[in-house]
């Protein structure tokens, strides 16, 4: 029980500043005897609740983000209940052999993020707009992406966080800080609608022991997490971003 709350810590922390917390609690519970589906559906429908916390931690930077994010919500509400249904109709391997991909190429655009972002700035002050300035073409490729993800992560929910930080690095001129505020409250809605799918779907498949104990040590790790991850500088940010991303790189072609 002490392992499964202290995963959940580390999960909770992880998930509010990077992502990824799953390639902490899943193994944990692996390792502990529970069956891989058990220990995927617990481990969603606990780190429901650490999502709540680190959102609320970075409330402050989802400031002044409402008119873009009310499209992205949709955009991840729907892609996460599509690969929620997914998840119930196709074999795991279809997006297990996907992930490592996904995952290298959003690591690549986190790195290359700040050139993107200097490329996309130049352009605007050149053709006399604002340099904060969307145009509608930039956010319809947001939203599809912000989707795309939510499908991914309903279906398969490790590194959603990394994938979505990528996206929006690459098309947005925000600073890291306030994408990562956006990406906690949208992987929140993602992993709640996946917890809900997996409740009504499988209820007596969960162990709502190890759900219990992982909510509630995310809930203290998303404060934590929340707490240090907005000191970090732009650079340090997005330096443990891809640490973290080649480890669960490393764990998931190495499984």
């Amino acid at each position: 029980m002490i392992l499964i709350a202290l995963a959940g810590v580390g999960a909770g922390a992880i998930n509010a500043i990077v992502g990824s917390g799953t390639l902490i609690t899943f193994p944990t519970l692996v390792a502990l005897g529970y069956p891989p589906v058990t220990a995927t559906m617990s481990n969603a429908v606990g780190l429901v609740a650490g999502g709540i916390s680190g959102t609320w931690g970075y409330r402050r930077e989802l400031r002044g983000q409402w008119k873009r994010l009310r499209w992205q919500i949709p955009g991840s509400l729907i892609g996460a209940g599509l690969g929620s249904w997914l998840l119930l109709h196709l074999p795991e391997k279809v997006f297990v052999t996907v992930v490592p991909v996904l995952l290298i190429l959003a690591l690549v655009l986190v790195v290359v993020g700040p050139r993107i972002q200097a490329w996309a700035r130049q352009r605007a002050e050149d053709s006399g707009q604002s340099v904060d300035h969307l145009s509608s073409g930039r956010l319809a490729i947001l939203v599809f992406g912000t989707f795309a993800v939510g499908v991914y992560g309903g279906y398969f929910t490790a590194a959603q966080g990394i994938l979505l930080i990528a996206v929006m690095g690459a098309l947005l001129p925000e600073s890291m800080q306030r994408m990562n505020a956006a990406k906690n409250l949208l992987s929140l809605l993602v992993n709640i609608v996946a917890a809900l799918a997996y409740t009504i779907v499988a209820f007596d498949r969960i162990s709502w022991e190890a759900a219990g104990l992982i909510a509630v040590g995310s809930l203290i790790g998303g404060f934590l997490g929340a707490h240090y991850g907005r000191r970090l500088s732009p650079n340090a940010l997005r330096a443990v971003i891809v640490v973290v991303g080649l480890i669960g790189l490393y764990r998931l072609l190495t499984v």
